[in-house]
């Protein structure tokens, strides 16, 4: 009994950390104020895992009389994410990783979108982790939902009462589990950092993607565009990641054990930080809206714009799939030690055969941000950016790369002859370039604002002639009517040649119907 109430408190000791409490930073020492707004390490693996339960699949992991809830999972060792799994048809994500990691898990921190089930938990904690995180909201067997069995509640699936028997079977062996593990099974919430949701939100609306949106259609209001987007994502991530009322949560919480979290001002600050969450997860998506736009292949040739050819080189990638990925690439971004610019980077690969779990075919192979050296002290590094006149006094020696991190702790190498995929939320500059293609990455999905700039201490001339890697531009789709915005060419809309384009194409029409997002990028 005392061991279980130790444990109650040292969960609530993590959900509710004090606000000052100061993060240490994933690369460097920070020991004083220096950073911007950033997510802390457990905020940025907890969204990651959220965003993972969302992998776009070909058929949905989820029957409506099934029980089993789809789940993320991110794993961590050493603040390093190793793998980013999701549920799919046969297996659950924890199943997943199990059979991609095996012993390989051991010493690591697994953060579940959802508390994992007792046939999942046993195998983890077997295989020695030192961390389980999960998501304080229905878990994986679900306590939301009546199943074909249950017909006194079927015409209740959101009611308390449709806590069926076998989650609570399901809960009171998870409990068992925990209570007897050397791992520690924890809910990890953390409040924001100061003013960090308004710092995502303004970051944003004004980021490339949604510049580049602009660039295309001068006339769009962005404000209007970026608000629908984030009601939209903010009413589809709190359908499914928020309890509906508090007294179904409570409910909830209660029968896995949780009770402490029910009492008062614990709940309500529990509540409150998972709605902060969900609330950045709907401002980070809406920051790359759909809509008309996508990533779309570079093409060679000047002449007039079509659609790209399938090639032994085509990822097969949906749009779906690369929006996803690149949302993951934003996230990694405000984890970021740059204190003006932050910057993303996520390498996919994809496999001969595909797997059993929800990515198919893809396996992640490293994760980045841009930062300073690890193990160094963050404060005595320069931090200005290139309008500073003292060039000593700038960021730009020292600081290093979203998409060179993402190399350097890489968790797999990269096999020759398999499609590698670098989505990165800026262009790739000159110092990465040759990095990049010396790597084997064969595929880049990014955006070109910064194309054919030099501002010195820091250049993207190499973008625009890298020819042995397949390049997907984000940009508006050529499958729409583009008249009168006549401003495509060599296969990419690029603000570089729109007058010359507008000269060539001015009295051309292209109309053609809107393709879908779930077409194949090729």
């Amino acid at each position: 009994m005392e061991e279980s109430k130790s444990r109650s408190r040292a969960d609530q000791g993590q959900l509710m950390p004090d606000r000052d409490t100061k993060d240490i930073g994933t690369q460097t020492v920070c020991r004083i104020k220096g950073h911007g707004p950033r997510l802390s390490k457990v905020n940025l693996f907890t969204l990651l895992s959220l965003w993972m339960e969302l992998f776009p699949q070909e058929q949905t992991e989820e029957d409506d009389n099934s029980q089993i809830r789809g789940m993320g999972l991110v794993v961590v060792r050493d603040s390093k994410v190793l793998g980013l799994h999701c549920s799919g048809a046969e297996l659950h994500a924890g199943q997943a990783a199990i059979i991609q990691h095996g012993t390989r898990l051991a010493d690591c921190h697994l953060y579940f979108s959802r508390r994992p089930c007792a046939t999942c938990l046993k195998m983890i904690i077997n295989a020695g982790v030192s961390q389980i995180c999960f998501w304080p909201g229905d878990p994986e067997v679900s306590m939301l939902r009546s199943t074909s069995t249950n017909h006194s509640n079927s015409h209740l699936p959101n009611a308390p009462d449709c806590i069926t028997e076998e989650a609570t079977l399901d809960a009171r062996a998870s409990e068992k589990l925990k209570s007897n593990s050397r791992p520690h099974i924890c809910v990890p919430l953390q409040p924001l950092a100061p003013d960090l949701a308004q710092f995502v939100d303004e970051t944003s609306r004004e980021c490339d993607f949604i510049e580049r949106v602009v660039d295309d259609e001068p006339g769009l209001n962005t404000d209007e565009l970026f608000n629908r987007e984030r009601t939209r994502h903010l009413k589809n991530f709190s359908k499914r990641f928020l309890v509906a009322t508090p007294q179904e949560h409570q409910k909830i919480l209660t029968h896995m054990h949780l009770e402490n979290f029910c009492v008062e001002p614990y709940f309500s600050n529990l509540r409150h930080n998972m709605r902060e969450l969900v609330e950045v997860l709907a401002a980070v998506a809406a920051g790359v809206p759909q809509q008309q736009h996508g990533f779309y292949r570079e093409q060679p040739s000047a002449a007039e714009p079509s659609l790209a050819s399938p090639s032994n080189h085509d990822t097969g990638l949906s749009q779906k799939e690369a929006h996803h990925c690149i949302i993951q690439a934003r996230l990694l971004a405000y984890r970021t030690e740059d204190p003006k610019v932050g910057v993303g980077a996520v390498i996919w690969a994809k496999g001969q055969s595909a797997g059993c779990d929800g990515t198919g075919s893809l396996y992640v192979v490293g994760c980045g941000y841009n930062a300073y050296p690890a193990g160094s002290q963050y404060a005595e590094y320069p931090q200005m950016d290139n309008k500073q006149e003292d060039r000593q006094r700038r960021k730009y020696r020292y600081i290093v790369h979203a998409e060179q991190n993402a190399l350097i702790f890489r968790t797999r190498d990269i096999k020759p002859g398999e499609p590698t995929m670098l989505f990165v939320t800026k262009c790739p500059c000159d110092e990465c370039i040759p990095l990049i293609r010396g790597a084997g990455i064969s595929h880049i999905y990014t955006t070109d604002q910064d194309r054919d700039k030099d501002k010195g201490d820091i250049s993207y001339l190499r973008f625009g002639g890298l020819k042995d890697i397949t390049k997907f531009i984000w940009q508006r789709s050529p499958l729409v009517c583009l008249a009168p915005s006549p401003h495509i060419g060599n296969g990419y809309i690029g603000k570089h040649s729109r007058q010359t384009e507008q000269e060539s194409h001015s009295s051309k029409k292209l109309c053609i119907s809107r393709s879908n997002d779930s077409s194949t990028i090729s």
